[in-house]
């Protein structure tokens, strides 16, 4: 059997043997068998004998290293704020599972932090950099000047806050209250 590049198959369609080809993306090794494992269009490389298959539809985003998010702190604990994290910052594709991410003290702000609480609170929406994955654990960073909180939430009163000329400072835009955060550049005032 030999399939011509370009030629549409479905999961499950044998592609060639292993003898054939490397494996790429959308194949998998069934008994020295190559098969797609999505629907899409066959990719051939010659010059470096791989077999590819170029997905139909977009695929569920991975997290990988270096990849930035958006996220909401759902917890904060001494050392570490837990972010339920939403999506990529860069894909309209949804993320393929859901991920828990958490921000260590020391990966909140350039700098030295005397308390978590200087930086986030429970509610408020953050943009991080994943910096490390193992297995289901994601540790993010907002080091970054475009990194940190984009929205925050009065703690008395839950209204929306807006910042301040005081450099990591927002105010609530109802009761007044004045509170410490780890600002993003791109922070969202209302």
């Amino acid at each position: 059997m030999s399939i011509k590049n370009g030629a549409f198959v479905m999961p499950g369609d044998k592609l060639g043997i292993i003898e054939q080809y490397l494996l790429g993306k959308g194949t998998y090794e069934d008994n020295g068998e190559i098969k797609s494992s999505v629907l899409g269009n066959v990719q051939i490389d010659s010059k470096m004998r791989t077999i590819t298959v170029k997905a139909k539809s977009s695929q569920p985003a991975l997290l990988k290293l270096g990849d930035t998010v958006y996220g909401q702190i759902t917890d904060i604990k001494t050392q570490r704020a837990n972010v339920n994290i939403d999506c990529l910052t860069d894909s309209s594709r949804p993320l393929a599972l859901p991920y828990m991410g958490a921000i260590h003290i020391s990966q909140a702000k350039s700098g030295y932090l005397d308390k978590l609480t200087d930086a986030f609170r429970i509610g408020d929406i953050v943009k991080a950099k994943v910096v490390k994955i193992t297995g289901d654990n994601v540790d993010l960073a907002t080091v970054d000047e475009d990194c940190g909180v984009l929205k925050a939430m009065c703690t008395r009163c839950r209204d929306y806050m807006n910042t301040t000329q005081k450099e990591n400072e927002v105010q609530c835009r109802t009761c007044k209250k004045k509170e410490k955060r780890e600002v993003s550049i791109n922070y969202v005032n209302s």
